[in-house]
């Protein structure tokens, strides 16, 4: 969802846009390539396949969202080796591929790389608005999405004298056809009173990827509605 709002806004800026995912083949005709984020040989050959067709890479923004069956369990549920292996394949799996695409990048001495965290690394989740559905937030994400944002300001000190920028986008809830009490509660406690769209995100992905943000690197953007303000 947000990862075609994003290619979308993108591409209608001018960029030359390529999504790399774990069910598709390498197309890069048709903007897909193939790529295992847990696995790094298959990180390391989809970079070089970008780089043997274009020559450089300027932008690079880590969506991606892989996760256990049993993945929504209540925290009483969650067995140990199911947090272990979501940490291992989400944050492990972003570093994998921002190390690889950052070295990729010093020899251009440019690039951007967008971390995808969220509010809920940032604040506690409010456990209300989930009652009387299935849904709950699940305690593996909130550490997750916790470390992106601290990985991304170490990242963007550590890559910023190369003239590399790394930056975070905190999402607020999107609606995606949610339980009506759920989005009721939600849109009743965020102060612009609507959950958010994957549009309003790709907006600042695409700002923070363009040279309008050019000073800015080791920051969280977070659209949210004004979800964390209050």
């Amino acid at each position: 969802m947000l990862g075609k709002s994003i290619t979308a806004a993108a591409v209608a800026d001018g960029a030359t846009v390529i999504s790399a995912d774990i069910f598709s083949a390498h197309d890069l005709d048709n903007g897909k390539l193939h790529m295992d984020i847990t696995d790094e040989r298959s990180v390391k050959e989809g970079i070089a396949v970008l780089l043997e067709k274009y020559g450089r890479i300027d932008g690079w923004v880590n969506n991606a969202y892989p996760r256990t069956k049993d993945w929504g369990n209540k925290l009483e549920d969650i067995p140990f080796e199911s947090w272990q292996k979501n940490v291992d394949m989400h944050l492990n799996g972003y570093f994998l591929c921002s190390k690889s695409i950052l070295e990729a990048m010093k020899p251009q001495q440019a690039g951007v790389v967008i971390n995808m965290s969220s509010i809920y690394g940032m604040v506690g989740p409010d456990f209300s608005i989930y009652e009387g559905t299935s849904m709950t937030m699940p305690a593996a994400y909130s550490a997750i999405k916790g470390a992106l944002i601290n990985l991304t300001r170490y990242l963007a000190a550590y890559y910023g004298p190369q003239g590399i920028r790394v930056n975070c986008v905190s999402p607020g809830g999107i609606f995606d056809h949610q339980p009506e009490s759920f989005v009721t509660r939600y849109e009743a406690k965020v102060p612009l009173r609507r959950m958010g769209t994957p549009e309003d995100i790709a907006q600042g992905v695409c700002f923070l990827l363009s040279e309008n943000a050019s000073y800015i690197t080791g920051h969280n953007l977070v659209i949210d509605g004004g979800w964390t303000a209050i």
